[in-house]
Order: structure tokens, then sequence, then C-alpha cells
């Protein structure tokens, strides 16, 4: 269900990790991550040509009959702008990625692939992704698809010369190298669209050295050596560590010292190769929850009690036999890739099989509760929250090579937990509510909106939650400007390319550890709400975040977020960014620690237009 600079400004994404459903926070993360990727030490080469997909609107793969390859997502053009290419602006105008990948679906009647709208009104021309060595490959099959399941062209000659012609340069398939000869015998494309393609393709491999000796090519000698380092490894658990959210806790954790024997149930409770989800190369271990559990000292009781989805309860009693001879229970459960994988949607966002009833009877026997909620989909953990029995719950997704070291480090009480959750979790009902086929965001009649920014219900978790094992008090401070003229902002900017990237205000977090024991990281989180712009409002859109790492008991660090005038601005319904007047409220955390609030006056200024595309009236 749906689901973080080279400008000539001060850097809006500074300090900001980690990536979520809400656009602005995946737009700092694609930034970082992109030029992480392919920047290096040596400035003459790219170390990879990173790709950003899917584009556009890919958001099913196979519901109740309807399957991505063929999928017309129907999208307005403000969705368009304010969601679902966001992140792929940051990738294409901002981080200037080396490819992008168009998707299986069509977007407002027209295959992805085929769509000059997507790869060349909006990604080449509108976004400025012009340099020689930038291309657009379609995804595995994709370009097959425009005539065998979208059935948008007669035959397979016209579907690969509207892919070509539409901007997609390479075909991860096979009907390019099949169907281009014949489709320039008939005229469909001309000797100077395909050798446009070609020198996109050759002018990158050109960039990362591919036809450069191995002794000039700084990147041709690294090996294995290389990247399974000891460096690498504590990466990798850090991310783990940092990632893991803390939903609810009685006080049950970190688990008292004088807990020596733990009992370890559920199908992620010796979890390897499942802690690395899917699409992951050779790790060099991979450590369960067991395994970590043990080389703590614990003395371990471990009964799987049940498989993912299993519906069968004849391994309960094994399970609850080792519970009753423990001092705390820890079940490490929820879903995996046999439940969420490619090609896959889920029908359901419960808990599968009968995971609720083992965990049911586990609270039962009155011990020390955990449950590790796995995988990386949502799924409603009501029951637990309302269940007094269930101490804690405890975030996991897909950890990795190191995920189970990270869990029970965390849950001893050697890490302290600090993630935000990256989605809504929703009620159970919520996929009764929404067709998988609706894309629309906003909440009507028929559908109660999407992400947290427009949900009209009440979520079980929101995006951004996350408890810590110490207290924090945070406050919010800049310049206390009760009011801002617009046209004074805009006439302010100056030497700077887009007006959406235009410096606002700085706002200086500061965060106290008021705990007497913990030293603990904090992420600020700065939302901005209020009555501005078209209705219906959003609830609130985050504009700015950042860690604060290893506060120290009783002691402050202070954060620096940054806004810009595109932090305050709002999609209009052709999908123009627009400055409006009107009142602005920023709220710190998910319960606001500090409000500030101001107003902008003036008449509205539209800071960047969106290029409509001819389908736009069907959407």
């Amino acid at each position: 269900m749906s689901a973080d600079y080279p400008i000539e400004c001060p850097d809006p994404y500074s300090g900001q990790e980690t990536p979520g459903e809400d656009p602005f926070h995946l737009q700092s993360y694609v930034y970082n991550l992109i030029t992480g990727l392919q920047g290096g030490v040596d400035p003459a080469y790219k170390r990879v040509i990173a790709t950003c997909k899917h584009f556009a609107a890919y958001d099913l793969e196979d519901w109740e009959g309807n399957l991505r390859y063929a999928f017309d997502a129907i999208v307005s053009q403000q969705d368009l702008s304010e969601f679902y290419t966001r992140s792929f602006q940051t990738c294409a105008r901002d981080a200037k990625v080396g490819a992008f990948m168009c998707s299986y679906n069509a977007v407002n009647g027209v295959p992805s692939c085929a769509d000059s709208y997507l790869l060349q009104d909006l990604l080449r021309e509108h976004w400025n992704w012009t340099t020689v060595d930038h291309w657009v490959t379609g995804d595995c099959g994709a370009i097959e698809y425009i005539y065998e399941a979208h059935h948008y062209t007669d035959t397979p000659q016209e579907a690969v010369a509207d892919a070509l012609n539409a901007g997609s340069d390479l075909d991860c398939g096979t009907y390019f190298p099949d169907y281009l000869g014949a489709a320039y015998n008939e005229s469909l494309y001309n000797a100077t669209t395909l050798d446009t393609a070609l020198i996109r393709l050759y002018a990158s491999l050109v960039k990362v050295g591919y036809f450069d000796p191995a002794e000039i090519q700084p990147y041709r000698q690294l090996g294995w050596a290389n990247v399974s380092t000891a460096e690498a490894e504590q990466l990798a658990y850090t991310a783990a560590v940092e990632g893991i959210t803390l939903l609810k806790n009685d006080g049950t954790l970190p688990l008292s010292k004088q807990f020596k024997t733990l009992a370890l149930i559920g199908p992620w409770a010796n979890a390897t190769m499942q802690m690395q989800g899917n699409y992951f190369g050779a790790a060099p271990y991979l450590i369960s929850p067991l395994m970590a559990a043990e080389t703590l000292n614990y003395t371990v009781l471990y009964a799987e009690g049940t498989g993912i989805n299993d519906t069968s309860v004849s391994s309960f009693p094994a399970a609850l036999e080792a519970a009753s001879q423990a001092d705390a229970i820890i079940y490490a459960g929820g879903i995996d890739d046999t439940i969420e994988a490619e090609g896959m949607d889920r029908d359901t966002i419960t808990w599968p099989g009968v995971q609720p009833d083992l965990i049911d009877r586990l609270a039962q026997l009155g011990k020390p509760l955990v449950v590790l909620q796995m995988g990386g989909g949502q799924i409603d953990d009501s029951f637990l929250v309302s269940n007094p029995n269930v101490s804690a719950i405890l975030w996991g997704g897909y950890p990795g090579q190191s995920g189970g070291a990270a869990l029970m480090d965390i849950i001893a009480g050697n890490a302290a937990p600090a993630g935000r959750l990256p989605v809504t979790q929703y009620p159970a009902d919520y996929v009764n509510e929404v067709a998988m086929t609706d894309m629309s965001l906003r909440p009507n009649t028929s559908n109660p909106g999407r992400t947290y920014m427009w949900y009209s219900g009440t979520p079980v978790f929101e995006f951004g939650y996350g408890l810590h094992y110490t207290n924090f008090t945070a406050s919010l401070s800049a310049p206390a400007a009760p009011s801002y003229d617009i046209q004074r902002l805009v006439d302010a900017c100056t030497g700077v390319t887009y007006l959406d990237l235009c410096p606002f205000e700085s706002y200086t977090v500061h965060v106290t550890n008021t705990g007497n024991s913990t030293t603990s990281d904090f992420v600020s989180l700065l939302f901005v709400a209020g009555e501005h712009g078209p209705e219906p409002y959003p609830n609130k859109v985050l504009v700015a975040y950042d860690r604060l790492h290893d506060i120290q008991p009783t002691s402050t660090q202070t954060a620096m977020l940054n806004l810009t005038l595109g932090s305050l601005a709002r999609r209009d319904q052709s999908g123009n960014t627009v400055l409006y007047p009107g009142n602005y409220t920023l709220l710190l955390d998910i319960e606001p620690k500090s409000t500030q609030s101001f107003v902008l006056t003036g008449e509205s200024i539209v800071l960047d237009y969106w290029p409509q595309s001819s389908s736009s009236s069907s959407s």
C-alpha cells in the first residue's frame, strides 16, 4: 500500500538521512544516495551509473487481475507533480543521476516507456536532464509489453519505434534487437534518433572508464577485499541499529540484567537469509537473533512455533513449553518475501497465518513479552498495542547481515533505539476502503486518503513514530518574523536556477536528553501545516529532519534544519509549484515538542510551472 547539492544556494538537504513515504523525506535520501554511488576519489570517472526507477506512478504489481505489465495508472497532474514524480525530480534535476528506468505501467493511457511527455517534456526538458551520457532503459520486458500487454500499438515494430522516439535508449529485453531493423525499414524512426540513443549509452561507458586501460582506471582494480572490510561491516551494523524502531514499551526494554534465560520463538527467530529481503549481494556472514542472543551469553530456548503463513497450531506446544521455562519471551515474526516480493501485491495487511494466535497464547503466560515485527511493508499491530501482556514492539524491517546483532543489542540495552517509522501503519480495514487501482492521494467520499499527509482516519502508528529508552525535550528557534511578504522572498532569491530551492529560513533545534542513564540518538522531524493554497489542506508535510548522535544524559545538542521556498509551497491542480499566502505552522516532532507560526502575505507566486500533458484532460 502507498507507500529522502551542486546548486547555487545553501544545501536545503543538509543533515538529512533516511527514506520514507514522504516526498521531501525521499528527496534528501535520493540525492545523498546518488551522489555517494556515482562520485569517487577520482573526478575523472564515475564509480557506477546509478539508475532511478521505476518512472513513473509504478504502484501496482498484481492485484485482483490487474497486472503491472498492462496497468494504466490514471493520475491527476497535481498528484503526479506533488508525489509520484517528486523523488525523480531530485534524481534528474538536482543529483544528475546517470540513468532512468521507465516502468511497466502506463500513465494516463500511454505506456511509460513510450511516453514522450514523461521521458522528453518532463525528464529531459523540464528537469534539464540533458547531459550527453544520460540515458533511459526500459524495465525488463517493458518495451515488448507496449504491444503485447498494453496493446498500445498494432505491431511490435511500432512498439520499439514509439519507445525509441519517446526517449527510451535501451531495452532490457529482446524487442529492440528483434524489431528495430524492421521498424527502420518501415521508416518508423530515423537514423539520427538511433544515433542519439547510442551516443548516450557509449558516452556513459566512457564516463566510467570502460574503454581505458586498467592501470589508469582507479576502480578497475577494486576487488572483494575492498568491499568486505571491517569498516563496511561496522557500517552495516550501525545502519541496522539506526533503522530499528521502538513502537511500544512498558518499561520491559531494555531487558533487566536479571533475565538470564530467553525463549526465542517465531519464524524470524533464527532468520539468516530472510534478514536481507531481496535484491541482495553475497553477505560475508548472516547473524540471526538466535545467534546474537547466544553470543550475549543468554541461555536461549528456541522453538519456531509457526511459519510465516502457517495455518497449523501443531508446533504451539513446543513453543509454549520453551516460553514457560524462560525469564522473558522474544517473539520474532511478521512478514517476509514469501508474503511481499516483486510481482506480488498483498490483499491484507493483517499478521499472516496463526502468528496472532501464538502471540496471544504466549502473552497469557504472564512473562515479559517482546514482539519483533519484521518485514518491509506495514502490517496492523492493533492487537499487539491493545494487549497489556505484550510488553514491547520493535519494528525491524529487513536489517541485513548484522540484523540479529542489532536487534539483540537493542533488546539487551547495548544500543538505544532511535529509528522513526518510515510508513503509515493503517488499520486492517484500510485495504477494503482503497482500491489499489485508485492512484488519488486526497480523501474523498470513497477514499480516506493515502499517506500521512492525506489519510483522514486514525493510523495505528503514524509515519515518523518512534520511542526511546530515555526522554528528550526539543525546542525550535529561528528569526522571530511573524510574517513574510511573498514577493520580497522571491525578489531576494538571486543566482538560483530553481526558485523552489531558494533559501527561506534556517531553524536551530536544541535537543536535550533529560534522562539520567541512557545515551541515545534523536531524529528531529520538522513538519509544516496550516491553511494555505487550495482545499483540502494536507494534515502536515515533513520539510526537514536531522539525526543527532550519542546525546549524553542531561546534555544538549543542536541541529540546523534548512527550509527553502519549496518547503512551503504546494501543487495546484495543474501541478504547478505555488507559494501561497496564508497561515503556516511548523511542528517539531510527531506530537509537537515545539511549534512556530508565521504568515505569508501578498499574492501567490508560481515557483515552477509544470509541463502539461496532452493526456492530462483524461486524469
